[in-house]
Order: C-alpha cells, then structure tokens, then sequence
C-alpha cells in the first residue's frame, strides 16, 4: 500500500469520466444537454444505430432522439430493442485508503493546497475541475434530498449504513463484457428485479481520486437487466426506477425526454459501471 501511496503523491492529472445524466434531476434541462442527445450523427455510426447499411432513415429514434437516457418500467422488459450509449463510463480514478485521503484537503477554500499537493497548474483545465468538483459536492441538498461526497470506500459504506439504516448492505454495479461501439442498439434478454424499497446511489465524480456523489434514491425499485450489443457486447446493467418524482424539477432532462409530468409515472435509468449502487441486504432462506 506504500507504494502507491507515492505514486498518488506525485500525480499530475485529473480521471475523467462521461455521462452524468443520473444526478441532474434536480436541475433544469439546459439546451446544451437537450442538443446532446438531439444531435446529428454521421452515416456510419447510423449503421450502428440503426443495423442498414448506408441508411440515413432515422425514424425509429423516437422524437428525434439519439437515445433516451430516461425510460418507463414498462420498457424494462425482454426482447426490447433499445438504443443507447456505452455504459463503460471510462473515469479510471483510483480509491485511495481514507487515512490518506483524510490528510488531503477537500474544500473550495482549499483549492490552491489541493492543486499543490497533485503539481496541478491553476491555469489548466484539470484545475478548473478541481474547483467545480469541490463547489459541487458543498453544494446545499434540495427538498430533503440527502446526499454527500465521499471520498473514499469507507466513507461511502459508513453513509450507505446512516442512508439504509442498517448495517446488512449490498453493493451493486453495472457489468460490461466487450463493446466497441459508443452507441448502438442492444436487445433486453432477461429483467430480474432484485430489490423494491430506500437505496443509495453512488456516481464517480471528475477528480484526481476517486470521489463519489452518493445520494438517497427514496423509493425505488431495482433491476438487473440483461442485454447484448449488435457487436456482440454483453452487458449486465443494473436499473434503477424511481417510484416518486413528485420533488424533481419539472423542467428536468427527465421530463423533457419522456413527456410525462413529475410524481405520474416511476421513471428509470442505468448506471454506468462505475457507479454503484447500495441496498438493504436481506438473507434469503
């Protein structure tokens, strides 16, 4: 473990990840987030799309979309077709033991030292990130929604215990076997649903360690969902379902993907597969 300690001390560079769909909820959808999705794509990555060689027939991407990041449960069934993204987040950023990570400032106030002790210049875009992330996590909860950066694996299991009021809990994570395609259809070929209740739910924030914006998901259901790739991927993607969005902003990318109005329907999502999420572990007989 020394030894990487020493290696951390000397790091230079800021872990990037992609998507962040999954903690936006709260916010309003921007017009840069909307064009993401909406945006034209060249004819061969149509082909991955679509499966037509050459085709430009964009008509089965519903609404004009890309993909959905959002979905109904009812779409969470087997032999559904689906477009989507990779679910390989790509942010590498290792977790580091909390003893050390405790010695490591962690706060706007800090930025400077912070920049310091990884020999990050002020004026580059990792140093720029470093500030967002530290503002982000200090940012105030909205509307009892509890939540926390954790910066290391213990810290986040001690908030899972606090958040599920228990100490039995589970930790589980979306699996990618293969994919070379960055968006392309998938075929559901089996949904297990293995948990319905409280959950907490972890998403790997930009950072030169490995740091978490863990929070509540509130009543919930959730899915394993088995799916293959049209190259081949194989994919165990976990699902979660949100059974009460009466709190999210009505303006949110959820609501302007799917139509539907805040607290009408349960709304869903994957997580990528560095996001990881917590649940009540209850022994079976």
């Amino acid at each position: 473990m020394q030894n990487d300690v020493e290696k951390t001390d000397t790091k230079e560079k800021v872990y990037y990840g992609l998507h962040q769909h999954g903690i936006l909820v709260l916010n309003a959808a921007t017009e840069d987030q909307i064009h993401e999705l909406k945006r034209e794509i060249p004819n061969i990555h149509l082909r991955q799309v679509t499966g037509t060689e050459g085709s430009s027939d964009k008509s089965d991407l519903q609404d004009n979309f890309l993909y959905k990041p959002y979905f109904l449960e009812k779409d969470l069934e087997k032999g559904k077709v689906i477009t989507f993204p990779s679910l390989k987040n790509k942010n590498q950023a290792p977790f580091l033991p909390r003893q050390f990570v405790e010695l490591i400032p962690f706060s706007s106030e800090k930025v400077p030292e912070i920049l310091n002790h990884f020999s990050i210049d002020s004026n580059t875009k990792d140093a720029q990130t470093i500030k967002e992330t530290n503002k982000f996590c200090e940012a105030p909860a909205k509307k009892a929604h509890k939540q926390k950066c954790a910066t290391s694996l213990e810290a986040m299991v001690d908030f899972s215990i606090i958040m599920l009021g228990t100490n039995n809990v589970q930790a589980i994570a979306t699996q990618v076997q293969g994919e070379n395609q960055m968006l392309q259809k998938y075929t559901v070929k089996e949904v297990e649903q293995v948990a319905d209740g409280v959950n907490m739910v972890c998403h790997k924030l930009n950072y030169a360690y490995a740091v978490h914006f863990c929070h509540g998901g509130g009543s919930t259901k959730t899915f394993m969902v088995s799916m293959i790739g049209v190259d081949g991927t194989k994919v165990k993607a976990v699902s979660i379902c949100h059974k009460d969005t009466s709190l999210w902003n009505p303006k949110g990318l959820p609501f302007v993907v799917l139509k539907v109005k805040p607290g009408t329907t349960p709304i869903c999502h994957f997580l990528q597969d560095d996001q990881i999420a917590f649940l009540p572990y209850e022994e079976t007989l």
